[in-house]
């Protein structure tokens, strides 16, 4: 109401009247009683009232057909995948304020309008369940580089990702090993580079090219073997070899996972000395260093004395239906505590896995097998043992 003396001519009140506002006079209490002094109030006269039209249909102003929804700009569009406007036009678009608009259109079974409490709307889009082809779709966007592929633990790594649809390349020094192990592949599921990475020349940056993964499962054995033989000692394998191929890395890379040993921290301790007598825990231990100061993010597993296998001489099909027996349950720890044995199935898992849960980002788990029912592929059992770990 306007504050205007009680007073007027009909002068100004026919003006009033006649620019679209309606006099209300006062009430009176009673005949007797005279009327309260207060100021007419001036409403605007509906019969006078008038709307202006609507523009043309655009994304700055909703049209007559159009409901508001307080959603937010990004739920604004990713709910409007769900909807189908009935003039071919986004049938939800964003307005100031984090206030979203939705057009006329139609709803699928999929999706659900309920009213929230005045005046206002919310949206609820129910998600569709994950397809194949999505799950797929994801798969084949990532490229895992596996060095060491045709080791005890490796083989059966590589084995696990081709299962999995999973576009893998192999870093090795003998390629004719790949064909053996894993058959004829078409290149765009499994491609093989011939080198050694305890040359640093001859790491082709080409190598690098589209990897968003690595896993690193190169060693040796930790006394003079037949497998020394041609310089595969410690040192160039588990030091040089290591160190060669992270300098050589993009660091575009999203995750790094490497394959060490349990008591490379305590490998002057008893009876940890007996077995770095010739260093192989030290350099496995110089290798872990340098990884977690290179900048690529890493996840590092600690398995104990490896067990089942290695299945060197079979085929694909036999490495994939590779089981653990009755040690198939996991343990996992950390600050280098943990001792026992770990089945090379369970340690090739741990890494596939560690590509894809978060949390094991910066971290170094020890791991080791026990009897029992494992986690399997399982990722959420897998995550539920990364956390105890941390939390222990």
């Amino acid at each position: 109401p306007l504050d205007l003396k009680w007073t007027f001519s009909r002068r100004m009140t026919r003006a009033a009247r006649q620019s679209g506002l309606a006099v209300v006079a006062p009430r009176r209490t009673s005949r007797t009683t005279p009327p309260r002094r207060q100021a007419p109030r001036y409403l605007p006269s509906r019969s006078r009232l008038k709307f202006p039209e609507p523009p043309s249909p655009g994304p700055s102003r909703p049209s007559p057909t159009m409901a508001t929804a307080h959603l937010s700009p990004a739920l604004a569009v990713s709910s409007s995948r769900h909807l189908t406007s009935k003039h071919g036009q986004p049938p939800i678009f964003a307005q100031p304020g984090g206030t979203a608009v939705l057009r006329s259109c139609s709803l699928p079974l999929s999706s659900r309008l309920a009213a929230s409490g005045r005046g206002g709307w919310r949206l609820a889009a129910a998600l569709e369940p994950r397809t194949a082809q999505q799950e797929k779709a994801e798969a084949s966007s990532r490229l895992v580089l596996v060095v060491g592929g045709t080791g005890g633990v490796g083989q059966l790594l590589v084995a696990s990702l081709l299962s999995r649809k999973i576009k893998t390349r192999l870093l090795l020094r003998n390629p004719e090993k790949a064909a053996s192990l894993f058959g004829k592949q078409d290149e765009s599921v499994l491609q093989v580079y011939e080198a050694d990475t305890r040359n640093a020349d001859g790491l082709n940056p080409e190598m690098f090219e589209g990897v968003t993964h690595v896993i690193c499962t190169t060693g040796t054995t930790a006394f003079p073997s037949k497998r020394w033989d041609g310089d595969n000692t410690p040192e160039l394998v588990d030091w040089d070899g290591v160190r060669n191929f992270v300098s050589a890395m993009p660091q575009t890379v999203k995750r790094l996972v490497l394959v060490s040993s349990i008591g490379v921290t305590k490998y002057n301790e008893i009876p940890w000395s007996i077995m770095n007598l010739f260093g192989v825990l030290k350099y496995k231990k110089m290798a872990e260093d340098f990884v977690r100061n290179s900048g690529i993010p890493f996840t590092i597993i600690r398995p104990g004395r490896l067990t089942d296998g290695p299945y060197t001489s079979y085929d694909l099909n036999t490495l994939v239906k590779a089981t653990a027996g009755e040690r198939r349950a996991v343990e996992i720890g950390q600050g280098d505590k943990l001792v026992g044995e770990a089945s090379r199935l369970v340690v090739a898992e741990a890494c596939i896995q560690a590509l894809d849960i978060e949390s094991t980002q910066g971290k170094i788990y020890e791991i080791s097998s026990v009897k029992g029912e494992g986690p399997g592929s399982h990722q959420q059992k897998w995550k539920q043992l990364f956390a105890a770990a941390e939390s222990n």
